[in-house]
């Protein structure tokens, strides 16, 4: 990673997309200083507190396919907690992260304020290092969708955590659109939608994440709360085509949930898929014909979320209608990214049915390595 202020490819990739924010939204457009909206997430369901911590990991094995230097992750662990008592709730950004994000959000999501919304105001429902409840709990890992952050997947993984799961949310620097690394700031690479190419690198960049990530769950302060003989993946959009990919080819993993990720990148691989998949889309995601044809034979149980679109996955199912009752994203802006329906039935449909498979898949060790066809 670069460690010096001089321009870099994360800073011109940072003024790219600040330059194709000016363009989509003009020039008249100015931060707003004060009076900015309050946004806030839905409360878990379950019986449990939920603690969190935050770890860097850095492969030393492993090249950053984005910049020189050895792969640097973070991740952040949620699990049950015995107290929160005297535990200060997590923001979903950090400050340096917020302040990015508050340049960056139109770009990675036309539409999306480029004012008014003091993003580092946004709480979770996780307490800062809080007490663990004692147990062995199954293990969820989450890769988020292309372009966002481990932080926008937190409502659901909270949830999940509530009802005594161990989640473990993974970010991938280059490809997150900014992360706070130890080392400082990291931008996304991504103009726009990617090209063959570069979906290839994000999809076998993110499974290299997520098994380092596995190789390293033993050697965390939290490893104690983690039965690693019971661990399950989800992932959104690019995520979910990273959490098939890794769950047709690790069998570390139980179980897996795609949340509207692309199966096409290797056909032959997800086809011969023998270990339970649930996976899930929406009615007004625009690229639908694609999805449902990548899905053809995979073997699995599908569910199809009406009147939402792609970000419903997201935390963006709570900000966004926040967002439009404030007056700061237009009716469309939400389509577009959610859907016009009821985005808290949705969630709580997803909710229900991610919890419902991991608790029905998990109940037993993953079952033993079976043999597979040799790397092309």
């Amino acid at each position: 990673m670069t460690r010096h202020p001089a321009p870099s490819r994360r800073t011109v990739a940072k003024s790219a997309l600040l330059g194709a924010a000016a363009v989509l939204l003009g020039p008249s457009v100015a931060r707003a200083a004060e009076g900015a909206a309050a946004l806030g997430l839905p409360a878990p369901t379950g019986p449990h507190r939920v603690g969190i911590r935050t770890f860097a990991l850095t492969d030393t094995s492993r090249d950053d396919p984005w910049q020189p230097g050895a792969r640097e992750v973070m991740i952040s662990v949620l699990y049950p907690a015995r107290t929160v008592r005297g535990f200060p709730r997590a923001p979903q950004l950090t400050p340096a992260e917020a302040r990015e994000f508050a340049d960056l959000a139109p770009a990675v999501h036309p539409g999306l304020p480029a004012a008014g919304v003091d993003w580092g105001a946004v709480l979770t429902h996780g307490h800062v290092n809080a007490r663990p409840l004692p147990g062995r709990r199954p293990v969820l890992l989450y890769t988020p969708g292309g372009g966002d952050s481990r932080t926008l997947g937190t409502t659901l993984a909270e949830d999940l955590a509530s009802h005594g799961r161990v989640v473990v949310l993974v970010d991938h620097p280059g490809d997150a659109s900014q992360v706070e690394l130890p080392s400082g700031i990291r931008w996304t690479v991504l103009r726009g939608d990617p090209d063959p190419a570069t979906f290839r690198t994000m999809v076998d960049t993110r499974v290299g994440d997520l098994r380092f990530v596995l190789d390293r769950l033993g050697d965390l302060p939290l490893a104690p709360l983690m039965d690693r003989d019971r661990i399950g993946v989800y992932g959104h959009s690019a995520g979910g085509t990273a959490a098939v990919h890794l769950l047709a080819s690790d069998d570390r993993v139980t179980a897996g949930v795609d949340l509207e990720g692309y199966l096409d990148l290797d056909p032959d691989l997800v086809a011969g898929l023998d270990r339970p998949l649930l996976m899930l889309r929406t009615d007004g995601f625009e690229s639908a014909d694609r999805l449902v044809r990548s899905w053809e034979g995979v073997p699995a149980r599908r569910v199809l979320l009406t009147d939402a679109n792609h970000w419903i996955f997201s935390d963006y199912a709570h900000l966004v209608p926040q967002l439009q009752a404030a007056g700061l994203v237009t009716a469309g802006t939400r389509a577009a990214l959610v859907g016009a329906g009821d985005t808290a039935a949705a969630t709580a449909l997803v909710r229900r049915g991610v919890r419902a498979f991991f608790d029905h898949r998990l109940r037993a060790p993953a079952p033993p390595a079976r043999p597979r066809r040799a790397p092309q």
